[in-house]
């Protein structure tokens, strides 16, 4: 049932159910430069969600209940269809093929963990930070 309620239930009712990250949003080129400076300190991961999309949603919903790695990473969010540009420039720089939705991790500037789809695991990036 829960399967179905998190494919299909659009609704924010967040009383039941908090959200456990306080996400940043990627909303300009210039955070790019940011985010490489900070991840030579501290990882950060990218949740590259699209907005028109049932399957990002619930790849989102499902991340955002199981992650617990908020100390060992900084999260940062990327609604694709209002900053696709953002999206192009993340895969040149770091060369990572374009995917929605799709996390990826970024230490010492590098891409070094790439997921996509039903293989977004909050838990497989705990281990990876």
């Amino acid at each position: 049932m829960s399967f179905f309620k998190n494919m299909f239930d659009s609704s924010d009712d967040k009383s039941s159910n908090e959200n456990k990250i306080n996400w940043n949003e990627l909303t300009d080129l210039g955070q790019l430069n940011e985010i490489i400076s900070i991840s030579n300190e501290k990882p950060v991961a990218i949740f590259k969600h699209s907005t028109r999309c049932s399957v990002s949603r619930m790849a989102l919903k499902q991340f955002e209940n199981e992650f617990n790695s908020l100390d060992k990473v900084t999260p940062y969010f990327l609604d694709l269809i209002a900053h696709r540009d953002i999206s192009n420039e993340i895969s040149t720089r770091l060369g990572v093929t374009h995917q929605s939705p799709q996390l990826i991790l970024i230490k010492e500037g590098k891409a070094v963990y790439n997921v996509s789809h039903s293989d977004i695991d909050a838990d497989e990036l705990g281990k990876r930070v």
